[in-house]
């Protein structure tokens, strides 16, 4: 029996509960939103709206269902449900002791259409994300603290070259804890399987969807371009949409933490900024499925490869954000000169950028991005990270901005 991985997003659940009525953990649905919650709260009640009996009281009685509920509760995929935020409001305001209501949702919550109250004031959103390659090597994963204080330093990280292919290996497991358990050709079924029942049941929660194997479309499209540009009216021609109806359904997917949008930074003087926002997969397992792509690929394959590993990072310092500082905000970066920055991170006007490369050699010349992205920060500009494939950390010509091997993701 594999060992539970520790999350170090415990911490800031602790915190949460410490001072707020209510706290709500959100994530994608088999992320281990559950097992989290009655790990850390084993003493509530727990409740799950999967149970039908149980949603159907919800539904039709919230007022007598929260009324009925003993004083401390996990009440587990409450988006089935939004209608009951605003009877649990009643209940927190008659009662504001903290931590009275453990709320976990596989559906973002704040962007729902039916939501029933934001609760606002009364209750904590955190944010679990799939399990990141720190957490499967159970090491802390200190890469973004160690971004933020300036303390990623030159060295030789190694003295024997590491395979490829073990990076590989990570993209294409993604973060869901049953895939990763699993062997890479039983990963692949369970994510299928995985898809097959959000497209079955979660979809309809959460939208009025009646085409469901549209949206399944657009997913296999979305994996093919992630980390690309997100081009609205293209996705439409392809699979012979209006555009409303790709947006509604992007948006849907965004809602089931299946996709991200990354919005572009920029400065209101910097006019030459390209506006559109990037695409990418949250889970780059699941998008490897999607894609046909495994570890074996990743020679062969080496473009569509280098895609999927930069969704990868990105999901990987969001992640890692969580437990780090959940002020940081991130964005992507692109000039008409077609000069980007795969992901800017910004707390407050402070803002660092990080570059991804799938090449095993890194040049002072691939940080042209971040210096382009330093010129236009000035003074705000806290330095960067080249993140490659190589097992050394050097600077890229300046003080700010290093070289990092992308084993440091889960080996720091």
């Amino acid at each position: 029996m594999i060992k539970p991985f520790a999350r170090p997003l415990t911490t800031s659940l602790r915190a949460a509960l410490r001072d707020t009525p209510v706290v709500c953990l959100l994530g994608p649905r088999q992320s281990g939103k559950t097992t989290l919650a009655r790990t850390l709260e084993p003493r509530h009640t727990y409740v799950t709206f999967d149970d039908s009996a149980t949603l159907a009281f919800a539904r039709g009685d919230p007022t007598g269902f929260v009324a009925a509920l003993p004083p401390r509760v996990i009440l587990d995929e409450i988006q089935r449900v939004p209608e009951l935020l605003r009877t649990i409001k009643l209940a927190v305001d008659r009662d504001r002791r903290p931590g009275r209501f453990v709320l976990t949702g596989s559906a973002n919550l704040l962007l729902l259409p039916d939501l029933g109250d934001s609760l606002a004031g009364r209750m904590e959103v955190v944010q679990l994300q799939p399990l990141t390659a720190a957490e499967q090597a159970r090491v802390p994963g200190r890469f973004v603290a160690a971004l933020l204080a300036g303390h990623l330093k030159p060295a030789i990280v190694s003295t024997a070259p590491k395979a490829p292919l073990v990076l590989a290996q990570h993209v294409v497991s993604g973060g869901f804890p049953e895939a990763v358990a699993r062997t890479p050709a039983r990963a692949r079924s369970w994510h299928r399987e995985y898809l097959r029942t959000l497209l079955a049941r979660d979809v309809k929660d959460v939208a009025r969807v009646r085409d469901t194997a549209a949206v399944g479309r657009l997913l296999e499209i979305l994996a093919l371009r992630t980390a690309e540009l997100l081009n609205i009216s293209s996705l439409g021609n392809d699979l012979g949409l209006r555009r409303e109806t790709v947006e509604h359904y992007l948006e849907v997917c965004e809602r089931l933490y299946l996709v991200r949008r990354l919005q572009p930074w920029h400065r209101n003087h910097a006019n030459r900024l390209i506006k559109s926002p990037k695409v990418h997969l949250v889970d780059s397992g699941l998008a490897a499925t999607l894609t046909g792509l495994s570890a074996a690929d990743w020679n062969t394959q080496r473009s569509r490869f280098g895609h999927l590993l930069e969704s990868f990072v990105v999901q990987q310092l969001i992640a890692q954000a969580g437990w780090t500082d959940p002020d940081l905000r991130f964005w992507h970066y692109r000039d008409k000169d077609q000069v980007e920055v795969d992901l800017v991170i910004t707390r407050g006007r402070q803002t660092w950028g990080v570059e991804v490369k799938s090449a095993v050699t890194a040049t002072p010349a691939d940080g042209h991005g971040l210096r382009r992205l330093a010129e236009q920060c000035g003074a705000d500009y806290q330095g960067g990270a080249l993140l490659y494939a190589g097992d050394s950390s050097f600077a890229l010509g300046n003080k700010l901005d290093i070289a990092v091997p992308l084993s440091r993701l889960w080996e720091l």
